[in-house]
């Protein structure tokens, strides 16, 4: 088997999470500068078997695209050109980063280290893949 990997992308930084080759567990990878994303991307995977890119879909209360949205099918774009083999899968991303908050506090992290924004991108783009893993049929 291969390596699933998701994005929580964003217009500056955009956190990877990826999962091991059983697919069973979601860890985050690394944070990259959002400018940078395709070419880390095609590294990776010249290193990695990767079979398919998981990529949060923001979604306001109300159940429409958030104003972010926009950006991310533009870079989906980008990427299906770029990497035009590889299947993209969106998943609900509400709340992630909340709840990446939430683990940074639960697990002890202080105060300064809860300040660093790639790490709450990182741990939001594992909540993305362990939600796709538990949800995949």
């Amino acid at each position: 088997m291969a390596r699933i990997l998701a994005l929580d992308y964003g217009t500056k930084r955009t956190g990877i999470a990826v999962t091991d080759e059983m697919q069973i567990i979601a860890s985050g990878l690394t944070t990259v500068d959002t400018k940078t994303l395709i070419p880390f991307l095609k590294n990776y995977m010249t290193e990695e078997n990767v079979e398919l890119f998981v990529i949060g879909e923001p979604r306001q209360m109300n159940n429409e695209a958030s104003e972010s949205e926009a950006s991310i099918i533009k870079f989906i774009e980008k990427l299906s050109k770029a990497i035009p083999q590889m299947p993209v899968v969106r998943v609900d991303e509400r709340f992630t980063s909340k709840m990446a908050f939430q683990t940074m506090i639960d697990s002890g992290l202080k105060k300064k280290q809860r300040r660093d924004k790639a790490l709450v991108d990182e741990i939001s783009a594992t909540i993305i893949l362990q939600s796709y893993l538990y949800n995949r049929s």
